[in-house]
């Protein structure tokens, strides 16, 4: 057992864990890793592969449907497109496909951030407030920012595209049908009904159990945002939710990928009423020890909880994304799910952006009697 893992203590009051997903950090951290440098030079070296005219068809055809479909852009509307120099050509082809439809469209290009959930310039955030449509295709997400807040807060709808490249943005996930994916998720609001009872299986090893409120279900990453104040980031795909704290059991086995890595070696996570207590599986466990307990050391025992609780669990519903390594996709793909351990929100400074959030490639899934993904397949179109 981890001895820099707190322990809630006996008698204590439960304080339920915040989330404010679309885009949790989890799936940027490892964007800041040499490793994801790495991976996105070798993306956009296979997406060079393809003839110039091909490449321009594929971001024309992705950024159409972003403004159409996913934004609903009306005539008239003031819309903004927030991009950095990692990503001057989504932001150039959202321009063009949304100038065609609003004659109030600006492209801003701002200085590439240092990290996730950095305030934009100031004259950045000043032009979001004013925007009705927001979209940020940008290397560091602007989700859990001032700046996106009062803009959401003044009625935009905002769309992040954190980490993206063009192979992203013109595959995988980007290609699917957006409106069939929120049809999906708006019937799922009927089967996860009255529904407290998880269990998560696996041929790899899993085996955990815990308790959620079936009213907190969040159904609203479909990629849809059409409506004054919605955020979601893209793409999009996933049903996620808090489990009921102190109520998780078990024994987690991420065997798909973490954060941005795919895995050559599962990690294995014991879970006892809700708190992570040991994690094993080489040297990327030995890694989440040593990170996770130097900053435990600093913290108080309730924020030691915080630290090594588990904050979420979703499962993804978009059938055309793919496990590649990259959260952003990776716990969008249909028939897997995920968790996110750390609930680095309502941590101090110093603790925020600690959290983990692995994928399971092929699990069981069972929510009270219904057995909804069986070893990655999801079941429900066979009700």
């Amino acid at each position: 057992m981890c001895e820099h893992v707190g322990r809630r203590k006996k008698g204590e009051k439960e304080t339920p864990p915040e989330s404010e997903d679309p885009d949790e950090e989890a799936v940027l951290k490892g964007l800041n890793d040499e490793s994801g440098d790495s991976e996105s030079e070798n993306l956009e070296l296979e997406i060079e592969e393809i003839s110039e005219d091909e490449r321009i068809i594929r971001m024309n055809k992705a950024a159409k449907m972003v403004v159409k479909t996913c934004m609903d852009i009306r005539r008239g509307e003031n819309v903004l497109i927030v991009c950095d120099p990692t990503t001057t050509d989504i932001g150039q082809a959202l321009y063009e496909a949304a100038s065609k439809i609003s004659d109030r469209t600006l492209l801003i290009i701002m200085p590439k951030g240092r990290h996730h959930g950095e305030e934009p310039p100031g004259p950045v955030a000043n032009l979001m407030r004013q925007q009705q449509v927001v979209m940020a295709p940008t290397r560091f997400s602007l989700t859990h920012t001032k700046a996106r807040f009062n803009a959401s807060r003044n009625g935009a709808r905002i769309a992040t595209m954190p980490g993206m490249n063009a192979k992203l943005f013109t595959e995988g996930g980007m290609t699917s049908d957006f409106g069939k994916i929120r049809d999906l998720i708006a019937e799922l609001g009927s089967t996860l009904r009255r529904k407290k009872d998880v269990r998560i299986t696996s041929t790899s090893g899993t085996d955990v159990s815990f308790e959620i409120d079936w009213r907190k279900w969040n159904r609203e990453d479909s990629g849809i945002c059409n409506r004054p104040q919605m955020v979601t980031n893209l793409p999009a795909g996933k049903v996620f939710t808090i489990p009921r704290q102190g109520s998780m059991n078990g024994k987690v086995v991420i065997d798909g990928s973490c954060d941005a890595d795919m895995l050559t070696e599962p990690l294995t996570l014991f879970i006892e009423d809700g708190i992570v207590v040991d994690v094993k599986g080489g040297q990327n466990a030995a890694n989440i020890r040593q990170s996770f307990g130097e900053v435990a050391k600093k913290l108080r025992p309730k924020e030691q909880d915080l630290l090594w609780t588990v904050a979420e669990f979703g499962f993804g519903v978009n059938p055309n994304a793919r496990l590649i390594g990259n959260l952003l996709e990776d716990e969008k793909v249909l028939g897997t799910c995920y968790f996110s351990v750390g609930e680095s929100a309502s941590l101090p400074g110093s603790a925020q952006g600690m959290r983990i959030t692995g994928v399971l490639a092929e699990p069981t899934l069972e929510i009270g009697k219904l057995k909804l993904i069986e070893a990655g397949e999801f079941l429900l179109d066979d009700e």
